[in-house]
């Protein structure tokens, strides 16, 4: 067949371990045979973030905001431990922390659910969406060793002249302190996102933080978002038959568990960053969760909810076999691709995405997995085969699927 054409590149963000290896295996067997690439390559992998003093992370979301749509493979966020096996320079922040930072924007992250795999959960019948704010807090945090007994204090000087200043903990020995914050503008681009999203996707919308303890921080997130409601979405909602409703974070995870799915989950950045990975392994597997960062202007960066499977790295580094589950990144892929195939209006991208992931549909419906799903599945009898035969046997149904 004639390779499906581009006009327009993606933003491509390769990554580290086990999943830069995978991005090359789903490209080879899933993409190039098919689809003439076009793409604007980063190297997100961790040396090449050294090498660059991470600007190679900046110039790539800067680029996301030129072209529109990004992929991007799981990375490394460095620890003490990686900066001795890496000779780090630094210990470098979260590429997806910076990424998010200068898109703004939210992440909405939807488990990938297959008939012979039910949730861990037994009430819940459909997915749930996680929203997660992606600006600042944890992830733009600064942070400090204390070493001795001293006064730390929070301070503000306004460009007016106003000085402002709190005492955060007079330390009488070592500790750590972390600064957090954020701005109203991403609050309020957050609510947005999550309100037409549930309005376009028919879902109601839970949003959940403890402002009950920090009063003004998490406060000042409630607020907004009521804000929001009642002047742009309320009448929107009540036209629809869906809900919005603010709760705790705690009250929130105890209705989640007894809920039947169905809904839209919106959290803070950190809070989203853990529900996400507990609802993904809930119903199935971190490696079945898609994830898209949507920003205010209307820019996409499509990844896979996971880490970069380092477990299974290292054991492919001596020659072993490993079976690691490539369907999040192939889902990152063709989000990417029916995304740059609607702005480009080229329908035969979009199809090619639509096939792609129907063919991850077709492979699991037969029992075809690999070895985190096999003892998860009823009704089927699994086939649990090694990354490269698993995504032969995609390509097999992608083939049938184009017509090949």
């Amino acid at each position: 067949m004639e390779k499906i054409k581009m006009t327009t590149p993606i933003v491509e963000m390769d990554g580290d371990e086990m999943t830069r290896i995978l991005w090359k295996m789903i490209k080879d067997e899933l993409i190039l045979p098919f689809v003439d690439l076009k793409t604007e390559y980063y190297d997100l992998g961790l040396p090449n973030r050294d090498k660059t003093e991470d600007k190679v992370t900046l110039d790539s979301a800067l680029a996301t905001k030129k072209y529109g749509v990004a992929v991007k493979c799981a990375t490394i966020t460095p620890n003490v431990q990686r900066m001795t096996e890496y000779n780090l320079h630094q210990m470098w922040k979260s590429p997806n922390g910076t990424i998010r930072a200068t898109l703004d924007g939210t992440v909405f992250r939807t488990p990938i659910v297959i008939p012979s795999i039910k949730p861990s959960v037994k009430f819940w019948k459909k997915p749930i969406t996680i929203a997660r704010h992606a600006y600042g807090d944890v992830y733009r945090d600064t942070e400090m060793v204390i070493e001795e007994p001293g006064t730390v204090k929070l301070v503000y000087d306004s460009e007016s002249g106003k000085h402002e200043e709190s005492v955060i903990f007079n330390f009488t020995g070592p500790g750590v302190v972390q600064g957090l914050y954020n701005i109203d503008k991403s609050i309020r681009a957050f609510a947005d996102s999550c309100f037409n999203y549930a309005i376009d996707s028919r879902m109601s919308l839970w949003f959940a933080t403890k402002d009950t303890i920090s009063k003004k921080y998490d406060g000042r997130f409630k607020a907004i978002f009521q804000e929001e409601y009642e002047a742009k979405f309320k009448d929107k909602f009540e036209e629809l038959g869906i809900e919005y409703f603010y709760t705790l974070i705690d009250d929130a995870v105890a209705r989640v568990m007894r809920s039947e799915g169905g809904f839209i989950w919106a959290c803070k950045n950190y809070d989203g960053d853990v529900m996400s990975d507990m609802l993904s392994s809930a119903f199935g597997s971190l490696a079945m969760m898609k994830s898209v960062l949507v920003s205010p202007d209307g820019n996409y960066e499509y990844e896979a909810a996971h880490g970069t499977v380092t477990r299974h790295y290292y054991k492919y580094l001596k020659g072993e076999e490993t079976s690691t589950n490539p369907v999040a990144t192939i889902f990152a892929w063709s989000g990417a691709f029916r995304k740059r195939g609607e702005k480009d209006n080229l329908p035969e991208l979009v199809k090619y995405a639509d096939d792609l992931e129907a063919a991850c549909y077709d492979t699991l419906g037969e029992g075809i997995c690999t070895k985190d799903l096999g003892h998860l599945m009823e009704g089927v009898e699994p086939k649990v085969m090694n990354s490269a035969d698993f995504l032969h046997a995609i390509r097999e149904h992608l083939e049938k699927r184009l017509g090949c």
